[in-house]
């Protein structure tokens, strides 16, 4: 069963590529915690593409045992604690992001912090998920 949710786009707007203006759906809503890329040991994968692939695992993880699919994901807010690494790491980033979440493109937002709570943590991603039924 599909929230029906679909990807927003203003007449004359270029097209995004990988994430959406905006997003449109009906259903329950789930949202997560700012999820990290730590393992369910508290271990955190090496590197920030390694702590990248294991957050969005943690979403997919979190979404899945709500009832949810990650094509129900309408929104990801990301904390990095370097945006200078965050563009230097683009190219690398999308075949890790598929591999995980496929080719669906949700709003998103990238904010660059000062530090997260977790000293270890690079990237930090809150999911908003609407779920149908």
């Amino acid at each position: 069963m599909s929230n029906d949710s679909r990807a927003i786009l203003p007449e004359g707007w270029p097209v995004p590529r990988g994430y959406a203006n905006g997003m449109v759906a009906q259903g329950r809503v789930l949202v997560t915690g700012g999820l990290v890329g730590w393992d369910k040991d508290g271990v955190f994968a090496e590197g920030f593409l390694g702590q990248l692939r294991q957050t969005l695992v943690n979403i997919k993880a979190v979404v899945e045992a709500g009832g949810g699919r990650m094509e129900d994901i309408v929104r990801l807010t990301w904390y990095v604690t370097d945006i200078a690494t965050y563009r230097a790491s683009l190219k690398e980033m999308g075949p890790v992001y598929r591999e995980v979440l496929g080719r669906h493109f949700p709003a998103m937002a990238v904010v660059q912090v000062v530090a997260l709570v977790e000293p270890q943590a690079l990237i930090e991603i809150e999911a908003t998920a609407v779920i149908s039924g």
